[in-house]
Parts: structure tokens; sequence; C-alpha cells
């Protein structure tokens, strides 16, 4: 029995793993192309990408973990299905309930990761995706300054470079005006120009070569005019606000947060139902995946002389479509019209009772196919499709 087991778990193994890294790389690279153009549109740093796009990773393997599961499962019965292995299987005694055994093994352990990354993982990954936002958008991951372009480094500085060489350590063409709190202001132009840092981490020196400086102040007639070869220009570096606290929105916060939040009288009745909702939701969520091999048993074994990929399609519908009504159903229960329990465990009942009676029909029932009207009706469309083809059309009428 234990070779029975280690081949089950060989099957499912490879889906399960190939479908988790396929699901995460599509999503990846979804996300991917927008934060370059978030990032550019910023003028920060392309290395931050990597680090915003490892913080998503754990949201994205919330999802994927339950899908990959899914797959494995559901492609290691269909092909003992398909190679008649299962009938094999079946004709020694084992029952559908002891193939299950590894798939409920994966599940487990599955589903202890799932609700580590959900419950614990994916707020602070969350709160640190938000705060490197953040620091885009205020500049303090150190915003590039754009060649040609009219750039304000904090609220009385104005800089503009025409050219940038050996990776912005030499400056070309420059333009800067620096307005003072007195209602003065100075303006320079160069040639070239240099950044260089000081012992103050809040100041810089800006070295500008061969240039004209122009100075004006409220008691002065007219402005002065002043040439140089060398002139430092020192810069006080904007001072940045900081970054909320974590916990301003409840993907932020861990599973006991949420239910501190849940129960605490203090908080407004709105908070509170929206952190037990998203409580609920992150549950169900994780509960959901124990009824999985259930569902990929059922959907994985076609009906006889058959091999319809009808149940992969199926299933991935019926997971995605139930994902998305739990997130209605948390949306539901955070205006507190209705008990965010009721609102989110009520969904997952009827689910559980689908997916019981789909495995009670093919486990108990002679010849029981949950799907096998669906199968027919699918194969009825199929060949009827193929029927209308202008190719096949064609063939026939010179047949």
């Amino acid at each position: 029995m234990k070779s029975i087991d280690r081949y089950m778990a060989r099957l499912i193994a490879v889906p399960l793993f190939s479908t988790l890294i396929i699901a995460a790389m599509l999503l990846v690279l979804d996300r991917m192309l927008r934060l370059f153009d978030f990032v550019a549109s910023e003028g920060g740093p392309v290395s931050v990408v990597w680090r915003m796009l490892a913080n998503l990773l754990p949201e994205y393997l919330g999802l994927g973990i339950p899908i990959g599961l899914m797959l494995g499962v559901l492609l290691a019965f269909r092909k003992l299905a398909t190679t008649s292995e299962l009938d094999v299987l079946r004709g020694v005694g084992m029952s559908y309930g002891r193939l299950l055994r590894t798939p409920y093994f994966y599940a487990i352990a599955l589903a202890l990761l799932n609700l580590t990354i959900v419950g614990f993982v994916q707020p602070w990954a969350r709160y640190n995706y938000e705060g490197l936002r953040f620091e885009l958008r205020s500049g303090a991951l150190g915003a590039s300054i754009k060649i040609g372009e009219f750039t304000n480094l904090g609220n009385r500085m104005t800089l503009r470079i025409e050219e940038s060489h050996e990776g912005g350590a030499e400056l070309r063409g420059i333009f800067v005006r620096v307005a003072r709190p007195n209602g003065g202001w100075l303006a320079a132009t160069a040639e070239r120009g240099q950044f260089l840092g000081t012992d103050d981490p809040n100041t810089i020196i800006f070295r500008l070569t061969n240039g004209t400086l122009l100075h004006d102040q409220p008691g002065f007639r007219t402005p002065r005019v002043l040439s140089f070869s060398s002139h430092d220009l020192p810069i006080d570096l904007p001072k940045f606000g900081n970054f909320r606290a974590r916990g301003g929105r409840d993907l932020e916060r861990t599973l006991p947060e949420l239910a501190i939040i849940g129960r605490d009288q203090g908080e407004t009745p709105e908070t509170r139902a929206s952190a037990r909702a998203n409580f609920h939701f992150r549950l169900v969520e994780v509960a959901t995946m124990f009824l999985l091999p259930m569902l990929a048993l059922a959907l994985g074994v076609p009906p006889k002389r058959s091999t319809s990929a009808l149940g992969v399609f199926l299933s991935i519908v019926m997971i995605v479509t139930y994902h998305k009504v739990n997130e209605y159903a948390e949306a539901f229960g955070s205006l507190g019209r209705v008990d965010p329990a009721i609102a989110l465990w009520g969904p997952f009942l009827i689910f559980a009772g689908l997916v019981f009676w789909m495995y009670y029909t093919i486990a108990h029932v002679p010849g029981g196919q949950p799907i096998g009207a669906l199968e027919r009706v699918f194969d009825k469309g199929l060949k009827a499709l193929v029927r209308f083809l202008p190719g096949r059309r064609r063939r026939e009428k010179r047949a």
C-alpha cells in the first residue's frame, strides 16, 4: 500500500508544483509591467520593482496554492482513469476513500502553509508594499532627476539638466533656481555639475563649474550677477513624512489582530464588521482546501470511453467563481447588514454540500458520474461544432 501512496504522491506533485509556479509567474508578469510603468513615472530606481513584486508574492500564493492543489489531484486521478489504472486499483479492493489518503496529506500540509501565509505573512508583505508605494510617491527612495525636464527638489528648488554622463557622475547644461524663505532667490547656470555628499545626511553639495550666478534679495535694487569657475551650492534634502502605522486596512492585520478588533466594543460597528468579515474570509478560503481533493476526484474521473477534459475546465471555473462569491460576501458582511459569519460560511456550506454530493455520486452510486449529463451535452455540442466547420462541409460536398 505504501507503494501506491508514493505513486500517487509523484502523480500529484508534478502538476501541483508546475501549476503553482506557472500561476505565480503569470500573475507576477502581469503586475511587473504595471510596476515598471509606475516606478518609471515616479522616477524611482528600477530595483524597487523586485522588492514590490516580492511583497506581492504571498498574495498570489494565497490563490495559487488552492488552484495548484486542485489541478494536481484532478490530473492525477484523470491519468489513472484514462490509462485504466484506476479500474485495476478498484478491482483489487481499493476504495476512493483509500485513494484520497495521499491527496489529503497534501491538502493538510498546503492548508497549514496557506493559513500561515494569509494569516501572518501576507499582512506584513502588503504593508511593506504600500510603504514602498508611499516612498516612491514622496521621493524618499531617491527619485531620479529626469534629463531635459524641470525637476522640483522639495518646495524651494527647481533643477534642469541637459545631459548626464558616467551614470550621473558628470552633469552638463545645468540650470538651478533656489527660493529663499525671506522672499529672495538664487539662480545659476553652469556648464558642468556634480553632486557631492557631506557629513550631514540631510544636506548635499551641488558643485557647479564654469557658470553664472544670479542673486536677488528684498533689499537689493537689482539682482547681483557673478561669473564663477567653481561654486558649491548646498542643498537641503526635502523632509518626507512618515508612512502610516500598520493596520490602516484589514489586509494589513494578522488573524489574531482581526479577532481582537472584531470583539473590541470600543471600535465602531463598521470597523468591527469589516474586521470580522475579513477574518472569516481568510478562514473560509483555507477551509475550502479540505474540500478540493473530493471535488478533484469527482471532476477528474471522466465517463467510460471518454477522454473529455471538461472536468479540468469546470474545476477552474468553480474555484474562481467560488472565490469571487467569497469576495462579494466579505464586502457585503463588512457593511454590517448581515452577520459576517453567516455571509461567509453560508456559501461555504452550500459549496461543501455540492462537493459531498458529487463525491458520493462517483464513489458510492454504481455507475454514478456527477458531471455525466454535462459531459454528454459537451460532447454533442463539440460534434455539432465540428460538423459545421467550413473545412468539414467542403469535404462532405466533394464526397
